[in-house]
């Protein structure tokens, strides 16, 4: 089982495999069809309190962290995305962030590998 992280703006490739979006909005610009996404899971996305209090700030990312693991721990779409990776070798979780080490694929990720 492969975890990967990817953002949206960038193209797809075949060793992406299932590729779920893991932002609770739509990202801007990008249509349905460049997306290339297998399923939008909005749902396991950070809450938009937590989304606009972090503000993709670097700074602040440890403690975002930490109150997103926080909302994960009681948010059903988590069982839904944990059968996803069950059921697939490579899943790309797809992300809209321009950081590509501080957003919620990456805590998302690392959360689904523990």
């Amino acid at each position: 089982m492969t975890i990967a992280t990817k953002r949206v703006y960038d193209d797809a490739a075949h060793g992406d495999g299932y590729r779920v979006l893991v932002d609770r909005l739509w990202p801007r610009g990008v249509s349905k069809e460049r997306a290339h996404v297998d399923v939008w899971l909005r749902d396991v996305g950070p809450s938009d309190e937590l989304r606009r209090w972090f503000h993709h700030e670097a700074r602040l990312f440890e403690e975002f962290a930490d109150r997103y693991r926080a909302e994960l721990a009681t948010n059903p779409a988590v069982e839904t995305l944990r059968g996803i990776v069950r059921s697939h070798d490579v899943v790309t979780l797809v992300y809209s962030a321009r950081d590509a080490e501080h957003n919620q694929a990456v805590v998302l990720r690392d959360y689904l590998s523990d």
